[in-house]
């Protein structure tokens, strides 16, 4: 039995081809009884794009400007109101996502997850009131669970998570490839010479991250480094901040001669124990930025992230694709090196050894 046509799913229902392909293609410009007939009507008969098509369809869509195709909302859940303009980190996920939606012609509007007084009705009228029908979460920097009493979005609305996995519930998401990203800067502070690397890092953010950078770290110096210069990883980051001796007594045990973190802040603390960087230790940010361009180290391209994302949500809304799903998909975005004066070039392993 051959499968049926864009042609037969019009004909059952009784509407124009085109109308077929607006629906299946979530277009506001088919009234919302008249989409979900066309697409009931559709998913009973088995029907399914042809690829070819598809791709092809995709590519004349992107030699012109396209107009209007939705909506769909950018849910802020940090704690804080304004971090999606002023945190440090999440700007280049919403400037990613934002640049992604306007080039596939969307409308991102912007919401607070931890607004008071909004219940959950509250937030799904509003959606509907808008005709959203996806949501990109961005800001999970504490926690990797939402709010239980948001279920029912999670089923009547697409939705994907940015820069990291959630648990509960277990959402699509995509993210840096954190594991490739620790474990390619291991392996470029080894070939510039360094022999006894270390890392800084927040226990809060390892444990959000499911340990991702701790793994490519100590996959690195497992691979890299003889047993006997091996450091401890140092998480009492923000003890250390209260306490600047929890940092040096580590120092002082660990003895590292380059250390790998994501806090700018470490090289204040180095300089506050007479340690010059990179003349006595050399620093490599896990998560480089232009602000600080004169540091080392990988750059994430959270901004990436964020386009991915958002491709993530509009194949959803278009395979209709709701609720939390059996089999969570991620998309890692890969990082690359950055040079910068925190790191010194140093006499080469091999040929220190020869």
């Amino acid at each position: 039995m051959s499968q049926p046509s864009m042609a037969d799913v019009a004909k059952a229902v009784g509407v124009s081809k085109n109308t077929v392909s607006l629906a299946l293609q979530g277009s506001p410009k088919v009234a919302e009884p008249t989409r979900k007939a066309i697409v009931a009507k559709a998913d009973a008969m088995g029907y399914r794009p042809n690829p070819t098509v598809a791709h092809l369809m995709a590519q004349l869509r992107q030699n012109r400007a396209l107009g209007y195709q939705g909506t769909l909302a950018m849910i802020n859940a940090h704690k804080a109101r304004d971090a999606l303009t002023r945190h440090p980190t999440l700007p280049a996920y919403v400037q990613g996502a934002n640049q992604r939606a306007r080039q596939l012609g969307y409308q991102l509007d912007e919401f607070w997850l931890h607004e008071p007084d909004m219940p959950v009705a509250r937030w799904a009228a509003i959606f509907r009131a808008r005709n959203i029908r996806g949501i990109i979460i961005i800001g999970m920097m504490e926690h990797n669970r939402l709010p239980a009493r948001l279920a029912p979005l999670w089923d009547e609305f697409s939705a994907v998570t940015t820069g990291v996995r959630t648990r509960d519930p277990a959402l699509s998401f995509a993210c840096s490839d954190q594991h490739a990203l620790a474990l390619e800067a291991f392996e470029k502070a080894v070939a510039l010479g360094y022999r006894r690397p270390a890392l800084v890092l927040d226990g809060v953010i390892d444990e959000l991250i499911e340990g991702r950078f701790t793994a490519g770290f100590l996959t690195g110096q497992s691979r890299l480094v003889p047993v006997h210069q091996r450091t401890q990883p140092f998480y009492e980051v923000a003890a250390a901040r209260l306490d600047r001796s929890v940092f040096s007594k580590w120092l002082e045990t660990n003895n590292p001669d380059v250390i790998f973190t994501l806090y700018h802040e470490v090289q204040r603390w180095l300089h506050d124990l007479g340690l010059q960087v990179p003349r006595d230790i050399g620093l490599i940010q896990y998560e480089w930025r232009a602000d600080h361009d004169q540091w080392a180290g990988m750059d994430q391209r959270n901004d990436l992230v964020g386009k991915a994302a958002l491709d993530m949500l509009i194949s959803m809304i278009h395979h209709h694709e709701r609720g939390v799903p059996d089999h969570p998909r991620a998309t890692m975005i890969g990082c690359h090196w950055v040079d910068g004066s925190t790191v010194q070039c140093q006499t080469p392993v091999s040929a220190r050894a020869s």
